[in-house]
């Protein structure tokens, strides 16, 4: 194992200085709230789709204590459309706490940062070896794929014995590190490397620096590697989603902060048809098939969501309105916490408004 370890750490950096990523705007930077912000966009969401979200969210709040003195309410329109909104509640409540327990400073080893709300070991190592230089291991979806291929562990990696294994690995290959390794390009070199070489369906190993020793590229094994979850068939649910619209408003209601889309405004959602119909008649509305629109399918990590959504133009008046129920102007509906499927509904909407 000695020898299959000792230059890995090496290689990588040599590989990520020459042909990986560096231009991204988070890169080249100490400011360990900017590293934490991209660090906690970056999971379970690619690079494309966070680029854009990162410098709006930053020019809205650009220090930590900016983010921790806002309501949670006024942070999630910059987070609405990347998903997984769990990382958004917690992004804020960790800035809350640095706001008013540290200053506004970031605490400067990974221990104590993986002690804050939404921050893992491997986050926590990640902010801290960009910004800080401490030689701490990462361990996120792309470092298991390469430690996985290139030392041969077998197993899920989500179980707890593969992801102990995969620990062990990731400290080995730091103490056998120089002294005087760029703990930056190594850390980085093993997200780019697994995010531009070694992927998922076909790994470019005659561009890998650690084809030398890669255990799966000798055994023929990279798409063995690492071990596939078995398929399993995704449950799907069904909801009917009311767009009622008064002139240019439409009716949202928060949802609560756990669950899917927490803490965002969604259109009202109803289990059934007839559950939307009762509804529809306490407001003193009735509801026709001329009042339904296409359906449309929003696929999440565990589930498809089946929307059946229904249109209703009317300028009656909300019956018993509860706290989270709001109206938003059509116009608004760009800058509001509103879910990717319900964004486009209601674009739809006041594209059609438009023509008339």
């Amino acid at each position: 194992m000695k020898n299959s370890v000792a230059s890995v750490a090496q290689s990588i950096v040599d590989w990520q200085l020459s042909h990986g990523r560096q231009h991204l705007p988070w890169q080249h930077t100490k400011d360990p709230y900017r590293i934490w912000l991209s660090e906690i966009m970056l999971q379970q969401t690619q690079v494309a789709t966070v680029l854009g979200y990162y410098e709006r969210f930053l020019a809205r709040f650009p220090t930590v204590s900016d983010l921790g003195m806002a309501e949670q309410d006024e942070v999630m329109p910059y987070w609405a459309g990347l998903g997984y909104y769990a990382r958004a509640r917690n992004l804020h409540k960790c800035a809350q706490i640095l706001h008013q327990d540290y200053g506004g400073q970031f605490p400067r080893s990974s221990a104590e940062l993986a002690t804050l709300p939404g921050i893992g070991p491997s986050t926590a190592a990640a902010i801290a070896a960009f910004a800080y230089g401490e030689r701490a291991p990462i361990m996120d979806g792309n470092v298991k794929r390469v430690f996985c291929r290139y030392f041969g562990v077998y197993g899920l990696t989500h179980l707890r014995a593969t992801e102990k294994k995969l620990w062990e690995l990731a400290h080995q290959v730091l103490k056998a590190a120089p002294a005087t390794l760029n703990m930056s390009a190594y850390t980085q070199g093993q997200m780019d490397l697994g995010a531009q070489v070694c992927t998922r369906g076909q790994p470019n190993c005659s561009a890998c620096p650690l084809q030398t020793g890669c255990y799966a590229l000798e055994h023929g094994v990279q798409t063995e590697l690492p071990t596939p979850k078995p398929r399993t068939k995704q449950a799907e649910r069904h909801c009917e989603m009311l767009i009622w619209q008064q002139d240019q408003q439409v009716l949202v209601e928060q949802r609560p902060d756990s669950g899917i889309w927490g803490g965002l405004l969604t259109l009202p959602q109803f289990e059934s048809k007839a559950e939307l119909q009762r509804f529809m008649q306490n407001q003193g509305l009735h509801l026709t098939e001329a009042n339904k629109m296409a359906g449309m399918t929003h696929v999440f990590s565990h589930f498809k969501l089946h929307i059946q959504p229904w249109w209703v133009q009317s300028p009656a008046q909300l019956k018993e309105p509860t706290v989270s129920q709001q109206w938003v102007h059509l116009d608004q509906i760009d800058q509001s916490a509103l879910p990717a499927p319900v964004l486009k509904l209601l674009e739809g909407i006041k594209n059609q408004a438009s023509l008339f």
